[in-house]
């Protein structure tokens, strides 16, 4: 497809979804993308770094996922991988390069093979250059310096009342506009590219002002503990809870194309639908059943017209819908009247497919395990069940950085010090560091925390590498494997410790 069609295809999608019409078919499209090429004069010790990283996130598919980019010795690279719409993706090395280079930006559509070759420029700065593809058509793009995220942050962690955040969020529209004109007419962006960026700016501004409501609501109701142990969400100002549930403080989203499929191109579009999946007023019905769920639909399609100011149920919030839908596996499984709801709620016609064959690969799902994924890393678990034969493995995933993963590891000591008692199961904590074995940090808290438990610490791209085999990209994150060695299926895997003894039990029963 050569780059006057595609930018008649761009602008005719911007156009058709502003009329609400159907998107063309070929634009949604599962199918593999290649990335290959070559990192000149590339040496692991000199560049600090042997693998790059993506964190792909997929609005048609349930889990998502960590991409791995491997540098061979000689600087080639290829990976293969599907995605369901054209997409931006960036792999990275996120330590400390050595040479000042550390990411690679492409834009593909499903079925492209992108061909890259990162060099030194003149200035002996290492850059990429697309050898074709619609990367090349976009380079301008790809390599700017809009920083548009970064010009969000004063929106979406602003800690004022919904007033001052919507004024900020006026200037914002207003700064990410002139910004783009500044940096468009600079480097010369192409018509494709200026309707690739709007949409980007779009996405961004939505995310921004969702998030400020949501933290702001979850600073107005902390968890508060009871006497008797229970934790309860408390109002700490009932004012201004209702001011952020009030829809009229959203009015800036109508300037939000949601219809728009170029949205789903933005690396952070899934961020946006999960904090719009989320901020949709209250779905909870007192009818139960099957008429309950059909109130909660109800009220969700009338919540998200209200919400981004349209007369229909946008592209975003069909997406938003099947999402739920994903999540409601149980419910739709147990009452066949169930999924029909879910699927009045999908006019476009690529949603509805993807609805329709995720339901009957579901439903024809017998499996409660599965093998274990073949691949670089699984080796970490086999030696691991070698240690602890004919026993459950529960395997924690969890990283010093982050706040919940050491919370829960945290408040569980005494639930796990009860697991530890029981002969047919291990708990098993698997991090990273930069270097396997772990920090003195690392070290310090395995020694006040998980003082006599598996602990393992390994490399950040061992642990990457796992990541892509168990298909997660953030932690704490659990895998179940049973005592011959399968991997439990994900709605019967053990979450936690809270609930561990009733999980275990029904896991037993169910592979009986």
């Amino acid at each position: 497809m050569n780059k006057k069609t595609i930018i008649t295809i761009l602008l005719a999608l911007v156009a058709i979804a502003g009329q609400g019409q159907t998107i063309p078919q070929d634009w949604f499209k599962t199918d593999t993308i290649t990335i290959r090429g070559r990192i000149e004069g590339f040496d692991a010790e000199r560049f600090g770094f042997t693998a790059m990283e993506c964190y792909f996130y997929d609005a048609m598919e349930k889990d998502n996922s960590t991409l791995l980019l491997e540098i061979n010795s000689d600087g080639t690279f290829e990976k293969r991988f599907p995605i369901n719409y054209p997409r931006q993706l960036t792999f990275s090395f996120y330590g400390e390069s050595k040479v000042g280079f550390s990411k690679i930006p492409l834009f593909a559509r499903p079925g492209e093979t992108t061909d890259i070759t990162v060099k030194q420029n003149e200035s002996g700065q290492y850059e990429c250059y697309y050898n074709g593809g619609t990367s090349k058509d976009v380079e301008r793009w790809l390599k700017s310096d809009l920083r548009l995220l970064e010009m969000c942050s004063r929106l979406y962690d602003f800690k004022g009342d919904f007033s001052e955040a919507n004024v900020i969020a006026e200037q914002l529209w207003q700064d990410m506009s002139a910004r783009i004109d500044s940096v468009s007419r600079r480097d010369n962006f192409t018509p494709m590219e200026m309707q690739l960026v709007q949409a980007e700016m779009q996405n961004k501004f939505a995310f921004s002002l969702i998030s400020y409501a949501l933290e702001s609501a979850e600073r107005l109701t902390p968890w508060q503990q009871q006497q008797d142990g229970s934790w309860r969400q408390i109002v700490t100002d009932s004012v201004k809870l209702r001011l952020i549930k009030d829809v009229n403080n959203f009015k800036l989203l109508k300037r939000v194309n949601f219809d728009n499929p170029l949205l789903m191109t933005d690396e952070f579009f899934y961020f946006t639908l999960s904090r719009l999946h989320w901020a949709r007023p209250n779905q909870e019905t007192s009818l139960s059943g099957v008429e309950g769920i059909k109130q909660r639909i109800r009220n969700s399609h009338a919540a998200y017209q209200e919400l981004m100011g349209t007369d229909h149920l946008t592209l975003t919030a069909q997406l938003c819908i099947y999402k739920w839908m994903q999540e409601s596996i149980e419910e739709w499984k147990m009452n066949e009247e169930v999924f029909p709801l879910y699927l009045s709620s999908f006019s476009h016609p690529y949603v509805r497919q993807k609805a329709e064959r995720f339901y009957q690969k579901e439903m024809e799902e017998t499996e409660l395990t599965h093998q274990l994924p073949e691949g670089a890393g699984i080796e970490i678990i086999r030696k691991i069940m070698d240690r602890y034969p004919n026993r459950y493995l529960v395997i924690d995933f969890w990283g010093l950085g982050c706040g919940a993963c050491i919370i829960s590891i945290q408040n569980s000591k005494n639930l796990r010090a009860e697991i530890a008692k029981r002969d047919d199961v291990k708990l098993v904590f698997i991090s990273y560091d930069k270097t396997a074995g772990g920090s003195d940090a690392y070290k310090k808290f395995v020694s006040e925390w998980l003082v006599d438990e598996e602990t393992i610490c390994i490399t950040v791209t061992d642990f990457r590498r796992l990541q892509e085999l168990f298909h997660f990209n953030g932690v704490p994150y659990y895998e179940t494997i049973t005592p011959d060695g399968r991997r439990v299926r994900d709605d019967l895997r053990i979450n936690g410790y809270q609930n561990f003894d009733v999980e275990l039990k029904r896991l037993n029963e169910k592979l009986k």
